[in-house]
């Protein structure tokens, strides 16, 4: 069974940081995409940072500059470094990895608390 871990969410003040880490294991050969979303205010989850294997690199407008995404692709595992965090930076962040044989996996979700 593939599945995808989180963790490292917590709570912090704002201004803190946080370091999310994610890793993939089971039946897949590789994330060739791999990327943090956050549920925000309904069902469908905003895209917060994703990397691909080309290094092409994406960021939410709210996050550039402040958060930072990394993998290791060898290991299947995405690191998302949150600085400068902000009250609204709260939310309950979702790796996900998409395979190059049509996977889309999602973790469980990793919850982020910002303190004022």
């Amino acid at each position: 069974q593939v599945r995808l871990v989180e963790s490292g969410g917590g709570l912090v003040e704002a201004g803190g940081s946080l370091r999310l880490s994610c890793t993939a294991s089971g039946r897949i050969t590789s994330c060739y995409s791999m990327g943090w979303y956050r549920q925000g205010l309904g069902q469908e989850r905003d895209m917060v940072a994703r990397i691909s294997t080309d290094r092409t690199v994406d960021y939410a407008d709210s996050v550039k500059d402040r958060f930072t995404i990394s993998t290791n692709r060898a290991r299947n595992s995405a690191y998302l470094q949150m600085n400068s965090l902000k009250p609204e930076d709260a939310d309950v962040y979702y790796c996900r990895c998409r395979t190059r044989i049509g996977g889309d996996y999602w973790g469980q979700g990793t919850q982020v608390t910002v303190s004022s």
